[in-house]
Formats: C-alpha cells, structure tokens, sequence
C-alpha cells in the first residue's frame, strides 16, 4: 500500500500556463498551488483581461501567481517572456500549454485565414513555446511539459476541421517532444478533456424554452458513460500527475479525462 504522496508534490516548482485566465487554465493553476507550486505564471493577450484574471486569482486566495501579456503565435514575444521569467521568477520547471480557440464553421464556408488562426494559436503556438522552454530543461536535464488535446484529437465533428486538425498536430507534437528529448529527463504528455461545464458551454446545457433539455446536452450525457459533463476541477488531479514526480516513467501520453467518451459506442436508441 502507497503510504508516500511526496511523488506527487509540486513544491518549489513554477508553472508557466498558458491562458490561463479561467476555464481549464486557471483551474489546472488552482490545483498546482494546491500541490505545493511555489508559483504561478501565466500570459494573455490584453492588459484588460490579464487585470481581470489576476482578480479572480485574488478571489480564489491564490497570491503566488504572476501575470504577463503575450501572444503565444509570437515567437519573438515568447522568447522575450521566457527570458523576462527567468529574470523575475526563476526557471521554468512545467509548462502547461493551454491557451487555444476553437471556430465552429462547416469547412467549405471557413476561409484559409479562419482556418490557419486555429492552427496558428492550437498547434504552433504550443510548438513555439515549448521550443522557448526547451533549452533550458535541457540544461538541467530535467521538465514537464503538458499539452491540452481534445477529444478531437481522436474523434472528428461537423464544423470544427481546423480545432480537430490542430488538436491531432497537437497530439503528435506530444510523442515528437517525447521521442526527442526524453533522453534530457524532460516528459512531454497531454491532457484531453471531455465536454467540460464552464461558463462557455453553459448555453449548451440550459433547458430549451419548452422545458426540454437542449439536444447537444442530451447528446453529451447519452455518449458518455459517466452520464454527466465533466466539472473543471477534474482535470487538476491529472494535471498534477503529469507535473510532479509521479509520472516521471510517463512519457509522449494522452490522458484522456472524458467520463469514458472514447471507451463508448453510445445509447442504442429506443
């Protein structure tokens, strides 16, 4: 019987997560600190919202956390706040690329542009910060870095060929990571959540004017074994996971956190 939890402690870490002003970001950073992290760093691209994030950490009792504003498509940005870290916090021990968007258009009506932003922020933004972080693991010979897949990144849907395209690139990116610097002590894994109730998907599971449960509810609960949309909190215990010391024998892996979605063949219908 595992009596010593110590595997999985974070302290003295810094996390850089990317996005991670709420939703799953700021959640994933809710659980770190719970962990022991000594600190918190994450970007965003505007002061506004940054200020807004830094609130609801507040809020939420978090005070070893730092902000920046930065666009993960930027390359010379990113390399420029991977440097400002360094000066300010301290070395980079896990970063979790979270930040990403998502486009619902069916794919003969998406322009070229709509489609390469997608890709730009969900697949090379990741590239580009986790090439940022990279050198110095090295040095050390020691990182985690942890991805944000999708269930997309198994599965395809109607009008979203540019999210399911850039979360598969994602999760290839993670083996690629892997393969070539697990050598370095450095392990690169992913997370992919299942239909998570956030404030964002909350239009999607409010009750129709008729009373009626909305369509993509019944839709989501009836395809996935748990019954239910999954809470934001769950993804911490994971994420945990694969920052600590727990998953150092973990590498190139997608941890699929969906209430046994990919498992399933769904409801016969009555």
């Amino acid at each position: 019987m595992m009596k010593d939890l110590s595997q999985f402690s974070l302290e003295g870490k810094t996390a850089w997560i990317t996005g991670a002003s709420y939703g799953i970001g700021f959640n994933i950073a809710k659980a770190f600190v719970q962990a022991g992290a000594k600190m918190i760093v994450f970007n965003n691209t505007s002061e506004a919202s940054l200020q807004k994030a830094m609130e609801s950490y507040r809020e939420a009792g978090i005070s070893n956390v730092k902000g920046y504003v930065c666009d993960v498509t930027d390359e010379h940005a990113v390399k420029e706040l991977v440097k400002k870290i360094h000066e300010e916090v301290g070395q980079i021990d896990i970063l979790v690329n979270n930040a990403g968007i998502i486009k619902r258009v069916p794919m003969h009506e998406m322009t070229r542009a709509e489609f390469q932003q997608v890709v730009d922020i969900d697949l090379v933004g990741p590239f580009i910060c986790a090439s940022a972080v990279l050198p110095e693991m090295m040095e050390r010979r020691e990182g985690k870095i942890i991805n944000i897949c999708s269930m997309m990144s198994e599965l395809g849907r109607e009008t979203v060929s540019a999210y399911a395209a850039a979360k598969g690139g994602l999760k290839m990116l993670t083996r690629n990571i892997c393969s070539e610097y697990g050598e370095y002590n450095i392990q690169c894994n992913a997370i992919g959540p299942g239909y998570i109730a956030t404030p964002q998907t909350a239009p999607l599971r409010e009750p129709q004017a008729d009373g009626s449960r909305h369509p993509f509810d019944a839709f989501i609960c009836a395809k996935t074994p748990a019954g239910r949309w999954l809470n934001p909190e769950e993804l911490g215990g994971p994420a945990v996971f694969l920052a600590s010391h727990a998953s150092d024998a973990v590498n190139g892996h997608v941890l699929y956190v969906d209430g046994g979605i990919l498992a399933y063949i769904g409801k016969q219908p009555k």
